[in-house]
């Protein structure tokens, strides 16, 4: 089970669908990881190919295997809207260590409806699971050190 630190960069998106009638979208996304959730800035103006160039981190703590870029457009009179979303497996990533800037799928309603690009890296806990109380029960250098 991977415990560390998974950073997200959220570089670029491409070819999202553009339904404003009179003027371009402006997009967003919501990244989560199992009840971590993170928001983009919103991109005015930027229509179909927008970018952002920003980054994100989230605790790994457990065996959550996806993390899910939901792609919105921010609406000024109404709701805002969902373009789609990308699920990204991580297994790889826990593997690896890294992965670089790579484009995934946005699909909304089972169709392709874009591209969205991201560069993840993931820091493993650098104490690898080590936990001082438990060996303190156990004995160890603080037992063994008394006045003999």
């Amino acid at each position: 089970m991977p415990r560390g630190t998974l950073e997200v960069v959220l570089v670029s998106a491409k070819g999202l669908d553009d339904s404003e009638f009179l003027s371009n979208i402006d997009p967003y996304v919501i990244l989560a990881y199992k009840a971590q959730e993170h928001k983009s800035t919103v991109q005015e103006g930027a229509g179909s190919n927008p970018q952002w160039n920003e980054t994100f981190l989230f605790t790994v703590s457990d065996s959550a295997s996806e993390l899910t870029l939901r792609i919105m457009e921010k609406d000024n009179y109404n709701n805002d809207d969902s373009l789609g979303e990308a699920i990204i497996p991580l297994d790889a990533l826990f593997e690896e260590g890294s992965l670089p800037e790579t484009s995934y799928n946005v699909v909304k309603d089972e169709e392709y409806c874009g591209e969205i690009k991201v560069a993840l890296t993931f820091t493993a806990e650098r104490n690898g699971g080590y936990n001082a109380e438990e060996e303190e029960s156990y004995g160890g250098w603080k037992e063994s050190s008394g006045d003999y």
